[in-house]
């Protein structure tokens, strides 16, 4: 009995020891090969929809379709209802707010400024049919939804310009109700990669590059590597999409993060799992952004007006990016950019229609990212800083609505009748808010987290790009002390007084050995 016990003790500790040489990495690589498979398998529909008689008649609208769709799926219009795609706005708790209705029916934002009077144009991306107006929108009639926009796989369908969201109607809308399934990087990229007025205009990191992009521009949704497509990762349930941009959300909720797919430990090397504690994911894995595509950077404005010989006029760059547009001002834009850095929690606040102003001499941060050092939620991450310049009235001290958009001259629109004065009037009134009849113009700023163009592991950012005393990534967190980035006469002190003392250690155990030697020599 007792050579079975021992035998099996034995037997334990064996297994103990080979589970311990195990290492991190091979686990981590197991896991990863198991994602890869199951990313790799061939997803078939279910039905062929080209079979339903009721979508094989002529259809002539795209309202015809939705009712066609929620005929068969059942449910799924309410849960589209319930969705921030449709209502253009959500349930937040913003600090110091309490809850607030947020999205863009009340947040300003320094490209296009605001939604509100300029439905015709802008809602060409909300997920709806016939917007005219966001206030008076019916979003509890499921026919409007454009089921379409999300599910057409035949990469044909398309809203039409500053027609509220409705189609072409010249689309063949038969055929492409016969061809919907799970929404493609085109149908999330449509809005997502054009939005604020041409390709890359706003994130950054999202721009029609992504459609097939090589391992370069993106290691995860290469068309030769992993392939992934959007809902990969924003995992949806009951249309509800995991994954918020910062722009017009304000809680930690509802994430789509890396490490649901690579852990919390991904490295094999414990101090690089260490960094991740106060370090974010993209910080060392998307070292450039704008990879491909310039992303506009600064918007002026205050020089939007301008005519030559009566008439708007443009002026490009030598890639064809405006420098120029009378309808929206000056433009500065950038491409194969460092990010800024930041802390960050993951909540912010926002700069909503109506907030007064109280420091002008500064520029105005239209969505603060929240977070810190000392805050044991934070870490940093990448960001992408895009600043303007735009109307503000200096009377009531609050920023201006303009009216942007309206399909004829005479409106009050500026992008029609370039008259700013009248345009802050007419989009005022529009918003219900006052205004002094002054125009004036401040500096803003928005925050843009960076999460795509993922580089390889072999193209990271290196630790000296870091710690480095000249030109560090982190140069403007400040509130921290980085070895080999910053002098502290205390650690500087105490670290050469450690060298010191080991070294008059070592040599003092040398004498004394050297000496105790000797003595033992004399002895024999």
């Amino acid at each position: 009995m007792k050579k079975i016990v021992i035998s099996l003790v034995l037997i334990g500790l064996i297994i103990i020891s080979i589970i311990s040489f195990v290492s991190p990495k091979e686990t981590k690589q197991s896991k990863l090969n198991e994602l890869k498979a199951e990313l790799s398998k061939k997803t078939t529909p279910s039905v062929d929809h080209s079979k339903f008689p009721i979508l094989q008649k002529k259809i002539g609208s795209p309202q015809e379709v939705t009712e066609a769709c929620i005929s068969c799926h059942n449910g799924r219009a309410q849960e589209v209802m319930q969705s921030n795609h449709w209502n253009w706005e959500r349930e937040e708790f913003i600090k110091g707010r309490g809850v607030v209705y947020l999205g863009k029916k009340n947040a300003i934002n320094n490209f296009c400024i605001g939604v509100e009077g300029n439905e015709l144009s802008c809602a060409k991306c909300h997920i709806g049919l016939g917007m005219t107006s966001s206030s008076t929108y019916s979003y509890t009639d499921s026919k409007n939804i454009d089921c379409l926009v999300c599910h057409d796989n035949t990469e044909t369908y398309a809203k039409a310009p500053e027609k509220g969201g409705a189609p072409d109607q010249t689309l063949d809308f038969s055929f492409i109700a016969q061809h919907v399934g799970k929404p493609k990087r085109s149908n999330c990229g449509v809005c997502h990669f054009l939005g604020g007025g041409g390709n890359n205009v706003k994130h950054g990191d999202l721009e029609t590059a992504l459609f097939e992009p090589s391992k370069e521009t993106d290691i995860h949704m290469a068309s030769s590597g992993m392939n992934l497509g959007c809902t990969e990762c924003h995992k949806t349930e009951k249309h509800l999409i995991s994954g918020k941009m910062y722009s017009l959300s304000s809680m930690n909720r509802n994430r789509a993060t890396c490490e649901e797919c690579h852990t919390d430990n991904p490295h094999s090397e414990t101090v690089l799992n260490q960094h991740t504690y106060k370090v974010a994911c993209q910080t060392c894995h998307i070292p450039v952004y704008a990879k491909v595509n310039a992303t506009k950077l600064d918007w002026d404005w205050s020089t939007a007006g301008k005519l030559k010989d009566g008439q708007p006029y443009e002026e490009d760059d030598k890639d064809g990016n405006h420098t120029y547009l009378s309808i929206k001002g000056n433009f500065k834009w950038g491409k194969n950019l460092k990010p800024d850095y930041i802390w960050f929690n993951g909540t912010a606040s926002h700069y909503l229609l109506g907030d007064k102003v109280n420091d002008t001499t500064k520029a105005l941060v239209i969505n603060p990212l929240n977070g810190s050092y000392n805050d044991r939620n934070s870490k940093i991450i990448p960001v992408k800083i895009h600043r303007a310049k735009q109307p503000f009235d200096p009377v009531n001290r609050i920023l201006i609505q303009p009216k942007l958009y309206a399909e004829k001259p005479g409106e009050g629109a500026l992008w029609k009748d370039f008259n700013w004065q009248r345009a802050s009037e007419v989009g005022m009134k529009e918003v219900n808010l006052p205004f002094s009849g002054k125009v004036s113009f401040i500096r803003t700023e928005m925050y843009w987290p960076i999460n795509h163009m993922v580089s390889s592991k072999e193209k990271t950012v290196q630790c000296n790009e870091c710690h480095s005393r000249d030109n560090s990534r982190l140069a403007g967190l400040k509130d921290f002390y980085m070895p080999a980035r910053d002098f502290s006469p205390v650690i500087e002190t105490a670290g050469t007084g450690i060298i010191f003392f080991a070294f008059a250690g070592v040599l003092i155990h040398g004498v004394i050995r050297i000496i105790s030697t000797r003595k033992r020599k004399m002895k024999v």
